[in-house]
């Protein structure tokens, strides 16, 4: 599901500086905005050691928020798309800004009650369609967001009705591991054995439950760190950090993604997975099949919170908590030593498709068809 940069402090401002090179990019056009944007810019010639830093007052903002036990409504939808093309892949994968791990802490923690929406922008419809036509975005975003329907509330409240009986069937079958087979994957992932699968749902700190993604299609659960191995290769274009990754594929053994093949943004990938020690270690796997609209809409919408809910994922990083019961009164060192992966990041990519298959597995080797072809295979008769 969609998160952002997870709970590491923010580190002092590293010094003495160098001398900052001379600009000599000349102001041109990325996607309605000029290339000397503050981003761009910290990128081009800010000092390397100093690309990880951020202001210690975002964080106050969000710790100040949880203190209030407020919401945070997060809007996705990018003004600029494709800003840091051309640049040094390895500066982009050490810029994590506006992403915080402050934020990441109080969603995650469910401190505040929050959530993520899409907001269609010129920029990111011209990225699309190669023109800035809004209204073929909103059109295109109508159905998935279900506001063609006399009352979405009700229509969402009988999908997540839906995908909350699926994570139940999942959760009964106790499952040990769960592999995905496809072109260019075979991963086998385990499992927590008391954390269930969830949907994008969580109380918050009024006791009201609140959803945390809107579109979702998803069913999801945290793995265990130390359990994944084989290889697993993307669907789908991942926007990271404002680069645009087409390819590449993940080789993991015994949890550690152990090297990253890709052209273009492998060196993004492996400054995030530098990030800290559990940035090479898996923190989510989501299930989706193909009646999720956006996944039919055959749209690469080059924005996770889309992209992700249109086919199967996994994510590097910071694992979810509550996906195990009496999560809030885990500490951090507990939950790491359940198998709740511990990281300052969390990244999701799309590993799925109708020629990738979804087997669930026992501890004693029973295979469980989860998804074939795309289309869910369990029925009530499949739980033990």
């Amino acid at each position: 599901m969609s998160r952002s940069t997870r709970r590491s402090s923010t580190p002092s401002l590293p010094g003495p500086w160098p001398s900052t090179p001379t600009p000599t990019e000349p102001i041109t056009s990325i996607s309605g905005t000029g290339t000397r944007t503050p981003k761009r810019s910290r990128i081009r010639h800010a000092p390397t050691q100093t690309l990880r830093w951020t202001p210690p007052w975002l964080d106050a903002r969000y710790q100040q928020l949880a203190a209030r036990r407020g919401a945070l409504v997060n809007i996705v939808g990018d003004p600029a798309p494709g800003l840091l093309a051309g640049l040094d892949e390895h500066r982009c994968g050490l810029d994590r800004m506006p992403a915080l791990a402050s934020r990441f802490h109080v969603q995650e923690k469910g401190l505040v009650a929050w959530t993520f929406g899409c907001c269609p922008t010129a920029a990111w419809a011209e990225w699309l369609f190669g023109e800035p036509d809004v209204t073929r975005l909103w059109d295109l975003l109508t159905p998935i967001l279900r506001l063609d329907q006399p009352d979405p509330a009700a229509a969402w409240r009988s999908r997540l009705d839906q995908l909350q009986a699926r994570a139940a069937q999942l959760t009964a079958l106790h499952l040990d591991a769960v592999q995905f087979t496809g072109p260019g994957t075979n991963l086998t992932v385990g499992l927590i054995p008391d954390a269930a699968w969830e949907i994008s749902e969580l109380t918050g700190p009024h006791g009201r439950p609140n959803v945390l993604n809107l579109p979702t299609e998803e069913i999801y659960t945290t793995p265990d760190w130390r359990r994944a191995t084989g290889t697993v290769a993307t669907t789908r274009p991942l926007a990271l950090g404002g680069a645009l990754i087409e390819d590449f594929t993940l080789h993991l053994e015994d949890g550690v993604i152990t090297n990253v093949t890709a052209g273009h943004g492998r060196n993004t990938i492996l400054a995030q997975l530098a990030a800290d020690e559990g940035a090479r270690r898996l923190g989510e796997i989501a299930l989706v099949d193909d009646t999720s609209p956006i996944g039919r809409s055959s749209t690469v919408f080059r924005e996770t919170l889309l992209d992700e809910n249109a086919t199967c994922h996994v994510a590097w990083g910071a694992g979810i908590p509550s996906v195990l019961p009496g999560w809030r009164s885990l500490t951090d060192e507990q939950l790491r030593d359940t198998g709740i992966n511990q990281s300052a990041t969390h990244v999701d990519f799309m590993i799925g498709g109708p020629e990738v298959t979804v087997t669930g597995l026992h501890a004693d080797g029973t295979q469980i068809p989860i998804l074939r072809a795309g289309k869910w295979q369990l029925t009530r008769a499949a739980a033990p």
